[in-house]
């Protein structure tokens, strides 16, 4: 037992070099930076100033940071919330074999291997206020009279990027939870129909509770997913217009490299890491509750 612990141990240590060099440093450097002043304009100044990079954040009068982080909010709750509805269904319709259900399923999970720069680029086409196809549709359709600058207008650009980003989302949620469902016993629906029970009634007291580890660990990953995922917004708007869509991802990347202030960068990214810790935390706790009988 001992010789093969040590053969283990040898055989781990690669991966544990790797672990610390490529992930426990950054963290613990970004950590430690977070409390420093540390301007790539000034190098001779870098220190400790305590809670000066936080207090500096949030009291920038050129960026809102109550604001920001309520756009974080919104950014993450509604494409999380549209994102796993839509994916849910249509691993719904999947699960059962179909004619054509290859190249629906293609169609379906082909947004996952598209970047999501180049994402945020269609979008941004799409959504022009001038050219875009869906002012066009729109337009046709006699929904509206004029085209709407979605883009260029506060009201309509946190909508228009969290759309872009729901449809990105979908084929994770589609992929993961369609896995989960090839799991599940038919023998359980046949058992349930006998009893009388309905396609709702099935669904709420068989498919959810059997999947609901899917579930639980599919929804935790993807909120910290879309909380750390500027990309999108960065290809449609960049953060415009007057920071309607500036999330708290986005502004960390503009403090490194826009104004190269990674003291105040390494903050932002503390208060992200943070928040996340902290929903991880609270949505654990509540989701190893046992389950209300429905």
């Amino acid at each position: 037992m001992r010789k093969s612990f040590w053969k283990f141990f040898i055989m781990m240590i690669p991966a544990f070099i790797l672990l610390i060099v490529f992930t426990y440093t950054p963290i613990i450097r970004g950590g430690v930076m977070a409390f420093q002043r540390y301007n790539m304009f000034d190098l001779s100044k870098i220190g400790f100033i305590g809670l000066g990079n936080f207090k500096a954040i949030i009291n920038d009068r050129n960026f809102d940071f109550f604001r920001i982080v309520v756009n974080t909010l919104v950014w993450v709750s509604f494409s999380l919330v549209f994102q796993f509805g839509l994916g849910f269904g249509l691993a719904l319709l999947m699960r059962k074999p179909f004619k054509g259900r290859g190249i629906y399923s293609a169609l379906v999970f082909y947004p996952w291997a598209v970047s999501g720069f180049a994402i945020g680029l269609i979008w941004a086409w799409m959504f022009n206020g001038q050219f875009g196809i869906v002012n066009d549709i729109l337009v046709r359709l006699g929904i509206i009279s004029n085209p709407i600058g979605f883009l260029s207008n506060p009201k309509y650009a946190m909508m228009s990027v969290i759309i872009a980003n729901v449809w990105y989302g979908i084929p994770y949620f589609a992929i993961m939870l369609l896995a989960a469902l090839q799991s599940v016993p038919d023998e359980l629906y046949e058992a349930s129909r006998i009893d009388g029970a309905n396609r709702f009634k099935q669904l709420l007291k068989i498919t959810i509770p059997y999947i609901r580890p899917t579930i639980i660990s599919t929804v935790l990953l993807r909120t910290m997913w879309i909380m750390n995922f500027p990309e999108i917004i960065y290809g449609m708007t960049g953060g415009g217009p007057a920071n309607s869509t500036q999330i708290l991802a986005t502004h960390m990347i503009n403090r490194i490299y826009q104004f190269y202030d990674y003291g105040q960068g390494a903050a932002i990214g503390f208060i992200i890491m943070s928040m996340l810790l902290l929903y991880a935390i609270v949505f654990l706790k509540i989701s190893s509750r046992k389950e209300v009988t429905l």
